[in-house]
């Protein structure tokens, strides 16, 4: 058990904070359509802040975990590319793009924790 949780837990995490951020994204995008009041504090530039940095921290402690265990550059390469499109979906203007690259980012990032996962096997 101790060695699926020590197999788990880096990846495990930082798919679980990526599942988060592309839930809060697509919850916000709802909650604007439907309660236009409700933006303000989900729109708040702190959060996608501290979510960034928070990807940043997890993506580099798990992808870098993951390079030196198996030597494969993919996986960290997705992973980076994914955080780098969600920085730079917060230059970008709230609406649908800046939505679309983040959730793009999103998905970039946790694949790239899945494929670290899957090559440490």
């Amino acid at each position: 058990m101790a060695q699926v949780w020590q197999k788990w837990r880096w990846d495990g995490l930082g798919l679980s904070i990526a599942g988060l951020c592309l839930l809060h994204c697509l919850i916000t995008m709802v909650l604007l359509t439907a309660l236009a009041s409700a933006g303000g504090a989900l729109l708040n530039p702190m959060i996608h802040e501290a979510g960034l940095g928070l990807a940043i921290i997890l993506g580099v402690l798990a992808l870098g975990k993951g390079f030196r265990a198996h030597g494969l550059f993919m996986p960290a390469f997705i992973g980076a590319l994914g955080i780098g499109m969600m920085g730079g979906a917060l230059t970008l203007p709230h609406g649908a793009m800046e939505i679309a690259w983040t959730v793009i980012g999103v998905v970039c990032l946790g694949l790239g924790h899945l494929l670290n996962h899957r090559a440490k096997g």
